[in-house]
């Protein structure tokens, strides 16, 4: 798995964090501050990966998703507006809410120490990104993003969204690395989808929110794992970081 590999690229959101949940959460609130239906967790889930997917070329999917929801409840209010309560409504999960996966921080300390690159590809906003870097404690205590990872990317860095694989060729070109030198860690479809249309060996780790993906994300990723310390024991277990170190 990690063999030959130098540059270990993780997304964010459902991978690296448990925040998916937390994001399906915000989006019940917007809708029933919206009127709307109540939903469930899987049907809100569901519709805002769809609009997401379906806007993914546009410059921000994000405003065109709450654009959607405007026509979708009738609201009065503008998409710009729908978009600045979304993370109005946001903002607590981000600061006071959101951590690592259990035993994610372990890993990204046994890659950096063994000196593998760590990189972050995310369609997280930037402003979202700035939180976990900057005022989250439960992630800067543990594990801080500026102090283990490299690079950052996230969604103003690119034009496309996954699964186009812009965010990933970007990695390549800014580290002049082949895609051989590469491993994406991802939890959706569309993330392993990305790393895969880029040329990059993608491991899924496992999020309880992309079930509904799970025959699909089985059959394209090259490796899969449950949780970190399944990672971490698979990773100490191929003798590369031992040699490492």
């Amino acid at each position: 798995m990690l063999a030959n590999k130098k540059i270990v690229i993780f997304d964010m959101d459902g991978t690296l964090i448990d925040s998916v949940g937390i994001w399906n959460e915000v989006d019940r609130k917007l809708s029933e501050r919206l009127g709307g239906r109540p939903l469930s967790e899987e049907q809100l889930q569901t519709r805002r990966e769809r609009m997401l997917r379906k806007f993914s070329g546009r410059e921000n999917p994000y405003l065109e998703y709450c654009g959607f929801l405007k026509s979708e409840y009738g609201s009065p209010l503008s998409a710009e507006q729908i978009y600045r309560m979304r993370y109005e409504i946001s903002s607590d999960f981000l600061k006071n809410t959101v951590d690592y996966k259990e035993n994610a921080e372990q890993v990204i300390r046994l890659l950096k120490n063994a000196g593998f690159t760590l990189v972050i590809a995310s369609a997280t906003r930037k402003q979202s990104m700035d939180v976990y870097r900057l005022q989250n404690q439960n992630i800067m205590r543990k594990a801080m993003l500026d102090q283990y990872f490299t690079r950052i990317y996230t969604k103003e860095d690119v034009r496309k969204m996954k699964p186009d694989p812009e965010i990933y060729l970007r990695v390549l070109q800014d580290f002049c690395a082949a895609p051989e030198a590469c491993i994406a860690f991802e939890d959706s479809l569309i993330g392993l989808e990305a790393a895969k249309n880029a040329g990059i060996d993608a491991a899924a780790m496992y999020d309880r929110h992309s079930d509904p993906e799970r025959g699909q994300i089985e059959r394209i990723s090259d490796y899969r794992f449950e949780n970190y310390s399944e990672l971490y024991y698979a990773i100490l277990k191929e003798g590369i970081i031992a040699s490492a170190l």
